[in-house]
């Protein structure tokens, strides 16, 4: 049994997680114009299993920016063998904070 998946073959949910938080931090990096720190998980939902084998695409938008932080919604979709058959698995919505080289909050612009 592959490390990521359960006894039934279906992906375990942290490690989708943490691919919508990589994918949703370098996301909220860009609009930051540098580093940021993931602060909150405000919300994660599992519409369906990801599978050995199937591919996954996580989607970014902006939901919210404001002084130091940025809230991103995500949207994990995945593409199934051996059809191609795609569909939305995951969303969530992650809050990240913009900070300084001294790992301090920094506004987001400027």
């Amino acid at each position: 049994m592959p490390a990521d998946a359960n006894p039934s073959g279906d992906i375990f949910g942290g490690w989708l997680m943490s691919q919508m938080d990589i994918a949703s931090g370098t996301y909220a990096g860009f609009i930051a114009m540098g580093r940021v720190a993931t602060v909150a998980v405000n919300a994660m939902t599992f519409h369906l299993p990801v599978y050995i084998g199937d591919e996954i695409s996580c989607y970014c938008q902006t939901a919210r920016i404001g002084t130091t932080s940025i809230t991103v919604d995500v949207e994990t979709w995945v593409r199934r063998r051996p059809n191609a058959h795609r569909e939305k698995v995951t969303e969530g919505r992650f809050t990240f904070v913009a900070i300084n080289d001294a790992g301090r909050p920094r506004p987001v612009k400027g």
